[in-house]
């Protein structure tokens, strides 16, 4: 099955790949716009992506929104995740944010909700994924991006997912728990 993912980022493509085999997937066309993201969930705004990806393609399309939630800032920085230390920051910037504003040992969450979106038939889900874990005393690895090096899930005691290998990572990831149940919502249809 053949099926659009609404980004042009490379990396998010091959980890889709990774987590949703036996999918042709597809990036939007170079040059298509990104819409505004300004739902108010996780699940919101994957679904303004799909939609507008389903948009552009003509066809099935799958996008997600995903960031970490912290529990003793009553979920900050959610659906703020990728810009919380300010817009044009990077993820060095948003993990100092992070580091500066928890304690090591503090409850964290990943959270990824994906979308999917039909335009021929009009159909449309979306699902949910969590991995629940502490606050690394500090940063460590270099395989992860955004958050991962200070976040060490629950999974994988004593370790963060920037020093889980990628296949480690699908396993117990809220990316990888969400593409599983995306997996099988569409295999029943």
């Amino acid at each position: 099955m053949r099926l659009t993912l609404a980004t042009h980022n490379e990396h998010k493509l091959n980890e889709f790949a990774r987590l949703l085999p036996g999918y042709d997937l597809v990036a939007l066309p170079p040059g298509s716009v990104a819409p505004v993201e300004d739902g108010d969930s996780f699940a919101a705004n994957a679904l303004i992506k799909a939609r507008a990806g389903a948009a552009i393609s003509g066809s099935a399309t799958v996008a997600d929104d995903s960031g970490i939630c912290v529990q003793s800032l009553g979920g900050a920085p959610g659906i703020l995740s990728a810009r919380w230390a300010g817009e044009g920051c990077d993820d060095a910037a948003n993990l100092q944010l992070l580091i500066d504003k928890t304690e090591p040992g503090e409850r964290l969450e990943y959270v990824c909700a994906i979308a999917y979106c039909d335009p021929r038939s009009g159909t449309e889900t979306t699902v949910e994924g969590r991995c629940l874990g502490i606050r690394a005393a500090e940063p460590r690895g270099s395989e992860g991006f955004g958050y991962d090096p200070a976040f060490e899930p629950l999974q994988a005691p004593g370790r963060t997912m920037a020093e889980l290998s990628g296949e480690e990572k699908d396993r117990i990831s809220h990316r990888g728990d969400a593409a599983r149940e995306l997996q099988a919502w569409v295999t029943k249809q």
